[in-house]
């Protein structure tokens, strides 16, 4: 399957249409988007983190939704309406606070649902602190 938006371009879709997601400056970037897939990293800042010094699950969450989302916007085109209708997370191994690396791996994009695989890395090391499976509903086209 072939993308039809590009990094800059769902950058700029979510900076336009979602502003909320930067309300205390940009954390989250599309850095690449293949054919199927999107790759997004999170820059947590201090409010991010959790007592110990490392990332919060629900700061991890975030990007596992916010790239799966990405991931169908890059192969459907901007559609503000798409939702997640479910996600499920797996947290793996303790993150530290620095950038985390999300790749979203489209499983299934039907008419009407898309599933996606997310990985979530740090340091370029070849084992995920997290895993997470979203599904999206995608609105009717009209």
């Amino acid at each position: 399957m072939q993308p039809i938006m590009t990094a800059a371009e769902i950058n700029r879709f979510l900076e336009t249409d979602f502003p909320q997601i930067h309300t205390d400056g940009r954390v989250f970037t599309v850095t690449a988007v293949e054919p199927g897939a999107v790759t997004m990293t999170f820059d947590p800042s201090e409010r991010h983190l959790r007592p110990g010094g490392t990332v919060s699950g629900p700061a991890m969450f975030a990007l596992a939704d916010v790239c799966a989302y990405a991931a169908v916007l890059a192969h459907i085109g901007p559609v503000a309406l798409a939702v997640t209708t479910s996600l499920n997370i797996n947290f793996l191994r303790l993150p530290k606070p620095q950038p985390i690396i999300c790749r979203c791996r489209i499983l299934k994009l039907g008419k009407r649902l898309a599933v996606i695989d997310a990985l979530l890395s740090q340091d370029g090391g070849p084992e995920p602190i997290a895993q997470a499976t979203a599904t999206y509903s995608i609105p009717p086209r009209g």
